[in-house]
């Protein structure tokens, strides 16, 4: 009953007319700033004593706003009020509840800029990835409400003679949505979406370093007429009422992207059974990644530098996807590695509104960590370029850092730092190159560089990871396009984005009818 799916278009923001109205949006959006925002249980506005402040890591002096923090109080009554109002939704028809998907979609259509600038103030993402996190974030819901519908008709079963027999999917109940601050909108949108098309109602966590982002999707989320019930906003700290709703009797699921650490927490406490419960939860972990490209001899070494910055460097590296291992065939390796440093060298930091291509990290936590992994580094490698904190207006901003002659075994090579830090490690052959590419606990995203027919083959084969990408960039999956998921310690390969996303929230059921 509706048009096909197709990923939104980006704007380009070398053209006078998106740059300025991107920048009325910034002004529009700094204007509404300085407000609190309570916490949303059933529809209705809760507000506790409790505050998280949302600071402009541009600028950390400016304090955005304020949202309510939540409680084990707050998250009982988050949870009630999703079982509450699971009736009701699950009982809707799947094109009625796609219609409110399809209707939260034209909403962030009609807002892009809007929300787009939000993250710009409050992430410190420049225009084209704020944009870019914007689409992807309207995409899934979308895409979800499609493939929803398309799963309504039932599962393809063998008839049977003398009996009527039909299977078909329902929905789970309720459950918790723990996204990240790094796709504050994206993933936040599509981890909460994809269960609620299926019927399913939840309590969505936001991340604190990004909570206003999470308010504004739940503004959109009422205007688009929602049942109360249906989504509940309890933003919080993990450690006061995160674990309350991951471990709670009647959460029948949790979705969860971020930390690998705090991801097998999640999966070793979703796997007990707690007084009065009924049923084995449901845990689906998106972690982390140590992704690798590979450059060989064949390739066109200038866009495979160019690409390997771009991968590396994006949102200053704070992707999961983001290339943090280049792995060099030997005879291109001093080539590439020039490429790639004087591409970086041209790549300007400062702050977000002022859309540079590299801006400051999250927070001050994360900055010192990244510095703390830097430091550490020229332990064990050489520090090619970059690597230095900026001042710049008290903002977290670091120079993109380049180890080179990185050893396969070496931290750097190793530990996921989440920021941007990129390191060349020198491969014999092929073979070689695979084999490092491979040698990490996760298997997330890689690529490819080559002209070789049978090495590209190889990699389709070989590279064991969930994305692949050959000779482009390694991040920005799109929706319906790459199913995004990754191997090992990298998640559960939930492929969000996929057709089979959905159907993690649901279950099968058989009616058999003799006749």
């Amino acid at each position: 009953m509706f048009e096909s799916f197709r990923p939104e278009p980006y704007s380009d923001f070398t053209q006078p007319a998106a740059r300025r109205a991107y920048e009325t949006a910034l002004v529009a959006v700094e204007e509404s700033l300085g407000v609190h925002r309570p916490l949303n249980i059933a529809g209705e506005p809760v507000d506790t004593a409790k505050r998280i402040e949302s600071l402009n890591p541009s600028r950390p002096s400016q304090v955005l706003g304020t949202v309510a923090s939540a409680g084990a109080a707050e998250a009982e009554r988050a949870i009630a009020a999703a079982w509450e109002a699971f009736p009701g939704w699950a009982g809707l028809g799947a094109e009625e509840r796609a219609r409110y998907g399809l209707k939260l979609a034209a909403l962030m259509r009609r807002d892009r800029y809007l929300l787009a600038a939000l993250q710009t103030l409050e992430a410190g993402k420049n225009y084209a990835e704020a944009e870019a996190d914007v689409c992807e974030a309207l995409d899934f819901c979308d895409y979800y409400a499609r493939i929803a519908i398309h799963l309504d008709g039932g599962v393809p079963i063998v008839p049977y003679p003398g009996e009527e027999n039909e299977s078909h999917l329902i929905p789970l109940g309720a459950g918790v949505v723990i996204p990240p601050w790094n796709f504050p909108l994206a993933i936040l949108a599509g981890m909460t979406i994809g269960p609620v098309m299926a019927g399913n109602t939840v309590v969505l966590k936001p991340a604190s370093s990004t909570p206003l982002i999470g308010a504004g999707f739940m503004d959109l989320v009422e205007e688009a007429g929602f049942p109360p019930g249906v989504i509940n906003f309890l933003p919080g700290s993990g450690g006061e009422m995160g674990d309350v709703l991951v471990d709670h009797p009647r959460t029948r699921f949790v979705n969860f992207t971020g930390s690998k650490e705090v991801g097998l927490r999640i999966a070793e406490r979703s796997a007990r059974v707690g007084p009065g419960q009924k049923w084995l939860k449901r845990a689906y972990l998106e972690m982390g990644g140590k992704d690798a490209l590979i450059v060989d001899e064949t390739a066109d070494l200038a866009a495979a530098a160019t690409d390997a910055v771009r991968s590396a460097y994006g949102f200053q590296g704070q992707k999961c996807s983001a290339c943090s291992r280049l792995i060099l065939l030997d005879e291109v390796y001093d080539e590439v590695l020039a490429g790639v440093v004087a591409a970086t060298a041209d790549l300007v930091v400062g702050p977000a509104v002022e859309n540079h291509p590299v801006g400051p990290v999250i927070s001050a936590a994360q900055h010192a960590s990244i510095l703390a992994e830097i430091e550490s580094g020229r332990g064990e490698a050489d520090l090619v370029a970059g690597g230095d904190p900026i001042d710049l207006d008290g903002g977290y901003y670091i120079e993109p850092a380049i180890f080179g002659d990185v050893d396969p075994q070496a931290r750097l090579a190793r530990h996921e730092i989440f920021g941007p830090v990129l390191s060349v490690i020198r491969a014999r052959d092929f073979d070689h190159a695979l084999d490092i590419a491979n040698g990490t606990e996760f298997g997330l995203t890689g690529g490819l560089h080559s002209r070789d027919r049978n090495r590209i083959e190889r990699a389709r084969r070989e590279f064991h990871v969930g994305n692949l990408y050959i000779n482009r960039k390694i991040t920005g999956a799109l929706v319906g396009v790459q199913p995004f998921g990754g191997f090992n310690m990298s998640g559960s390969n939930a492929k969000a984005g996929g057709p089979d996303y959905l159907r993690l929230f649901m279950e099968m059921k058989s009616v058999t009818e003799r006749l």
